[in-house]
């Protein structure tokens, strides 16, 4: 296990700001004002636990393992008195994410002809012009008499 340098919860509380965001998830203290820009979740998220032990809302988000071994590349130090196994960090998916794509894609499965669209849109305009029809027609010979 590599020398890590040991902070205390008020040296992490003190990097707190959107220029100098730290936090401790699982014991690890995490500089993390680089990835601020490329949460996913946005950097509000980050900037709310920052200064403090965010563990328990890492945890609760549900992160991916991709998103667990990023913890490892932001690493600055651990929190005092905390132990923790080491973890290997010659992982491939310890990358960055890319900045702020959008990715879509639609899945086509249906197998209906193109035509029960239309009708989907004329059968019901059908039924509610003729009801007005009707309607139209009996008032009038209502008004007759």
């Amino acid at each position: 296990m590599a020398y890590q340098r040991v902070f205390t919860l008020s040296e992490v509380a003190q990097h707190k700001s959107k220029n100098d965001c730290w936090f401790v998830i699982n014991g690890r203290v995490l500089n993390v004002t680089k990835f601020l820009e490329l949460h996913p979740g946005g950097e509000e998220v980050l900037i709310e636990s920052a200064g403090k032990d965010a563990t328990k809302e890492f945890e609760n988000i549900g992160h991916s393992n991709a998103a667990k071994k990023l913890l490892i590349k932001y690493q600055v130090g651990v929190l005092g008195g905390y132990a923790f196994e080491e973890t290997e960090t010659k992982d491939d998916s310890i990358r960055e994410p890319r900045k702020k794509e959008m990715e879509a894609f639609v899945i086509k499965n249906d197998k209906r002809p193109t035509y029960t669209a239309i009708l989907e849109f004329f059968v019901p305009l059908l039924v509610a012009g003729s009801f007005f029809a009707y309607r139209l027609v009996t008032r009038t010979e209502q008004m007759l008499y």
